[in-house]
């Protein structure tokens, strides 16, 4: 890439300070920006981009002067977002079907579908136009897959799942396999089969070695524009809403029901056949247990509001001093009690 700042500031709606005709090549973060790229900073970072080596930095609206050459926007991260998309280059993928693929009967494909090597669709797979499949994956019989999705290798998408456009799945992750459901009788445990499926709205992405169980009956439901992270398990019959964040590790019980916006940090857990209303948000290795209302923030296990957990842990400091003083004072009271 070789742009000007001129040239940089209209793809993304900017204003340049300095030298408006200057040149950048590349694009990169903070510490590793070199005198030919640009960067972005926001605060507290704003001091440490103004002595970094970049040749310009993107910084926010609000600013005024700057040591440097820059672009000021409303908003930095999603202008560096922009110019990463538009200036990295694509990886140059063939379309078509790769020789050593495996199709089954009736998949229909639509306009400019990549399948790698070494996939396997199975019979009445419907995939939609500029799809890219990767090599080694699996698809199921009666998937549908929609437009614009990217399946990387080693994926599993089991029978019946459907996935929509504009899908990420990242590699190893499993969508469709069974959920975990037995009845024990007499100490033995009988499966219960699962023979629902996995629905896949348009938008999501779905991080790497991540596994989404198929519904006993029904669906299990992913809405648009959540983002999983990898190392997250979403069981049976869960149904989450739109623009979801679920973080590394991150664990939902079965028949599960989250509103929109939520949010699961990492190493979080759920409680199974609750419901988590819109716009909450659980800090790292927190555990809803009961039901939680819109617009919450909670921590801790079992799950309770973000400032009484603080509270708790700071007492829970000082617990080695007050059993302390609680022993001198229960010697006292000894000391004092008639004999």
């Amino acid at each position: 890439m070789k742009k000007t700042l001129a040239e940089i500031a209209a793809l993304v709606n900017g204003t340049v300070i300095g030298d408006a005709d200057r040149e950048v090549t590349g694009i990169t973060n903070i510490e590793d920006a070199g005198p030919g790229d640009i960067t972005f900073a926001v605060p507290p970072h704003i001091d440490k981009a103004a002595q970094c080596a970049a040749a310009a930095v993107i910084i926010p609206d609000t600013m005024g002067d700057f040591p440097k050459p820059a672009i000021r926007v409303t908003n930095p991260r999603m202008a560096f977002t922009t110019l990463l998309a538009l200036l990295t280059p694509k990886p140059a993928i063939p379309v078509g079907i790769h020789p050593t693929a495996i199709l089954g009967t009736n998949v229909k494909l639509g306009t400019a579908v990549a399948i790698m090597a070494h996939t396997v669709i199975e019979d009445n797979v419907q995939i939609g136009n500029n799809t890219i499949i990767y090599s080694n994956t699996y698809i199921g019989r009666d998937v549908t897959v929609g437009d614009d999705t990217i399946i990387y290798s080693n994926v599993t998408v089991r029978e019946t799942c459907h996935i929509g456009n504009r899908v990420i799945v990242q590699n190893g992750a499993v969508i469709g396999s069974d959920g975990f459901g037995f009845v024990t009788v007499g100490g033995r445990h009988q499966k219960v089969p699962q023979v629902g499926n996995v629905i896949i709205e348009d938008d999501v992405e779905i991080g790497a070695n991540s596994c989404l169980d198929r519904a006993t009956t029904g669906s299990t439901i992913v809405g648009k524009g959540t983002k999983i992270d990898n190392l997250v398990h979403l069981a049976h019959n869960v149904v989450t809403g739109e623009n979801c964040f679920f973080v590394a590790l991150t664990g939902i019980a079965g028949s599960t029901k989250i509103g929109n916006n939520v949010t699961f940090a990492g190493q979080s857990g759920c409680n199974g056949h609750i419901t988590i209303g819109d716009n909450c948000v659980f800090a790292a290795r927190t555990a809803p247990i009961n039901d939680i209302p819109a617009n919450s923030f909670c921590a801790g296990f079992p799950a309770r509001p973000h400032q009484e957990w603080l509270r708790s842990e700071a007492a829970i400091g000082h617990l080695p001093e007050l059993v302390k003083k609680i022993r001198k004072l229960e010697q006292r009271l000894a000391q004092l009690e008639p004999k």
